[in-house]
């Protein structure tokens, strides 16, 4: 079992930057690959970013690739997102998310966080 808890939500003008973070409560973190979702109230969930269990490998979804950069550090049990270059259309609860493999976090994931909100004003 693996529990998730985001932090670094919060509000930010358009054109602006956060940073969010993910912690694991689980004893080799390096197992899992890890990613982002984010969801509308109203609408599904959508994936953002992934990355693979050692970190060297990344996909992203096109509305923020270039943008956004998803990261980990295994030691210290974590993934972040550093968000940059906010648009209004990101305002979003985020949700942290980790799986066996890169390709199912991509799609789906086993493990979900509480989600934290982001919301970009214009």
């Amino acid at each position: 079992q693996v529990q998730l808890v985001e932090s670094g939500g919060g509000s930010v003008q358009a054109g602006g930057s956060l940073r969010l973070s993910c912690g694991a409560s689980v004893r080799t973190f390096s197992y899992y690959a890890a990613g982002w979702f984010r969801q509308v109230p109203g609408k599904e969930r959508e994936f953002v970013a992934a990355i693979s269990r050692s970190g060297a490998i990344s996909n992203y979804a096109d509305s923020v690739r270039g943008r956004f950069i998803i990261s980990r550090d295994n030691p210290k049990n974590s993934v972040y997102l550093q968000m940059n270059s906010l648009k209004p259309e990101d305002t979003a609860v985020y949700y942290c998310a980790a799986g066996n493999a890169i390709a199912d976090v991509t799609t789906s994931a086993t493990y979900w966080g509480q989600g934290t909100q982001v919301t970009v004003s214009s």
